[in-house]
């Protein structure tokens, strides 16, 4: 099961958020996601556990839970929803011309 862990400090680690969860069960994989351009934490990670039982309960355990001066949010995360590709929507670039 893949959760979602948000409202993370910047200064939180993978490692961070691989022993809290491992306090609820066996942790597969720990994805902190990371702004591109400055290298910096973006907030957010997702932390994938085998079991769904253990998942479950280190969502109740830690959801609303403090993590280096942060509240916690914690929950299954849903798919990526498709975006379309560009900037979408009609856009003329030629201006009105006489």
């Amino acid at each position: 099961m893949k959760l979602y862990v948000g409202n993370l400090s910047f200064e939180s680690t993978e490692n961070d958020l691989q022993d809290l969860f491992e306090q609820h069960g066996a942790v597969n994989e720990v994805n902190l996601m990371m702004d591109r351009m400055t290298g910096k934490s973006r907030g957010f990670a997702f932390v994938t556990m085998n079991d769904g039982a253990q998942a479950n309960a280190a969502m109740s355990a830690l959801n609303g839970r403090e993590l280096n001066g942060r509240t916690l949010t914690v929950n299954e995360a849903r798919p990526r929803e498709e975006r379309p590709f560009g900037g979408g929507g009609k856009r003329s670039f030629a201006g009105n011309r006489r």
